[in-house]
């Protein structure tokens, strides 16, 4: 596959084997692959804790720290695209509906240029309005 694009499907499959390979498909439950993947998060904010605001593209990265970001990265995304398949859950799909959501949550005419999160609806709770909190953040897909 070197070279060629690569599908979420690809990965799952590749996972798949590889963790039946190594016997390991009895460590992964879903609890585990989340602690396994909230750690590789946690390493990827690592490279980032210090460095202030970093410009797009990287340009004063050297090429040994990219490679490094790169692989915790990857790490992120290996561990979601498993998690995902010992779920049942079909990632490209859940992905594709998620920024149809969005799209709908965060209109181009209420949101081009604004940080600012919208609240999809307003409830009145013992006479006291409270806003709905939803757990997205401001752009995520």
């Amino acid at each position: 596959m070197k070279g060629e694009s690569v599908t979420i499907e690809d990965l799952r499959r590749l996972m798949a084997e590889f963790a039946k390979e190594r016997d390991w498909d009895q460590y992964h439950s879903p609890r585990n692959l989340l602690l396994a993947l909230v750690g590789e998060v946690g390493e990827l904010s690592e490279i980032f804790q210090w460095r202030g605001e970093v410009p797009r593209g990287l340009p004063d990265w050297n090429e040994h720290d990219k490679q490094h970001l790169g692989e915790e990265l990857s790490d992120v995304l290996l561990y979601l695209v498993r998690l995902s398949d010992i779920c049942g859950i079909d990632l490209a799909k859940a992905a594709l509906r998620k920024v149809e959501i969005n799209a709908k949550k965060y209109p181009v005419h209420l949101s081009k240029g604004s940080s600012k999160k919208h609240n999809s609806s307003e409830t009145t709770n013992n006479n006291m309005n409270t806003k709905e909190v939803d757990d997205d953040v401001t752009g995520s897909v």
